[in-house]
């Protein structure tokens, strides 16, 4: 039978359709499902803590969502780079599965040794973390961050406050000896948290080196050498004058390594903390006695008067003075109606033939009175 051209070519055409149809492209290979290394390690240290955290990874290498978690390995060496895990210093749990949108926290603690405090002559430690999938593969090391290894020294004790005139005085007891180590040096830091405040305030770094003198000894961070006393300027105390009164505060102290040249870039780790002491700035304190009363007696004009100055009392809280007078033989009298703000008072209510005897008090905000001054006398003619 003879077919027709046009017919031909319809039927020539549907297989053509369907191969095409068909095409799928080359298959994907299987995810490895390896998470992908997490790239904001932290680390903080304080004593011989040391706190990581990281965002756990929800991705894979390939891009793919994270299906199943294993643990994480905590890489630690003395090593400036790491360039793999080897035995790890500790292991983190695995995660529970997250939303791929949802960033997770993860975080760690490891513990540093007196003896890798002591003999790491480095004086820094470099910390990796290492997040495996549920077959225990990983694809390499997160970023990594060296911490100060050095040794920091025990808290001081009886760490105390007491609220005084001038303001709060905190003070504890001589430090340790210190162990010797080049380009190691200490403060003493004080933090101050007001009542309902979680977070503390550093208020002063406090030189520890005139403790030991230049000498170092060979006494073990956190101990003692018996017999051995602080030197004379030794800082034993602080006066903080940054408060306010009528409030509550809480105070604590911690010794910090620094190691580094003085007037350069320090790195810096914290010890552990003092136990907290708690004061209520009360102020019942009288400014100071005012001094250098003198009273003179003026004639001129319709009406006599005796003026009276004195020397300014310098406290900063204040307020006012008050005028007291009184005859021979008679109990003084506060004579001022109105708050005298300035250190001079004009007295006209005077008799003639008669002599005055005066003495200042000064009053602060919260109405406390000083003890008043020295007395002075003047006649009226």
């Amino acid at each position: 039978m003879k077919l027709f051209p046009r017919k031909l070519l319809l039927v020539l055409s549907v297989p053509l359709m369907f191969t095409a149809c068909a095409t799928m492209g080359p298959p994907k290979p299987p995810s490895l499902d390896l998470p992908k290394p997490p790239s904001d390690l932290r680390a903080v240290r304080k004593g011989d803590k040391v706190t990581l955290t990281w965002t756990a990874p929800t991705a894979t290498t390939d891009r793919e969502t994270l299906r199943a978690f294993g643990p994480t390995r905590i890489c630690r060496g003395l090593e400036p780079h790491l360039s793999e895990c080897g035995t790890p210093a500790g292991e983190a749990a695995a995660l529970a599965k997250v939303s791929p949108d949802k960033k997770l926290a993860a975080t760690y603690t490891d513990t540093l040794s007196l003896d890798l405090q002591q003999s790491n002559r480095s004086l820094f430690v470099t910390y990796a973390v290492e997040v495996l999938n549920q077959g225990g593969h990983s694809a390499g090391l997160s970023n990594q961050v060296r911490v100060l290894s050095a040794a920091t020294l025990g808290p001081f004790l009886n760490f105390a406050a007491a609220v005084t005139a001038q303001g709060v005085q905190l003070s504890w007891a001589a430090p340790p000896a210190s162990q010797e180590m080049s380009n190691l040096r200490y403060t003493f830091r004080i933090y101050r948290r007001q009542e309902g405040s979680t977070t503390a305030d550093k208020i002063a770094d406090l030189d520890l080196q005139p403790c030991w003198g230049s000498a170092a000894t060979t006494a073990a961070p956190g101990t003692s050498q018996a017999g051995e006393q602080p030197a004379e300027t030794c800082p034993l105390s602080y006066l903080d004058q940054t408060f306010e009164w009528e409030k509550t505060y809480f105070y604590h102290g911690t010794v910090v390594s620094v190691v580094g040249e003085l007037g350069k870039q320090a790195t810096e780790v914290e010890g552990d903390d003092t136990p907290e002491v708690k004061v209520f700035a009360d102020d019942v304190f009288p400014p100071a006695v005012p001094s250098g009363l003198q009273a003179v007696f003026s004639g001129s004009g319709p009406q006599p008067f005796i003026d009276l100055i004195w020397a300014p009392v310098a406290d900063v809280d204040l307020d006012s003075y008050n005028i007291y007078r009184h005859e021979e033989g008679a109990a003084p009298v506060k004579v001022n109606k109105q708050l005298v703000r300035t250190p001079a008072y004009r007295d006209a209510d005077i008799v003639s033939g008669k002599n005055y005897v005066y003495s200042v008090s000064a009053v602060d905000v919260r109405g406390n009175e000083s003890a008043r001054s020295e007395e002075t006398s003047e006649r009226v003619p």
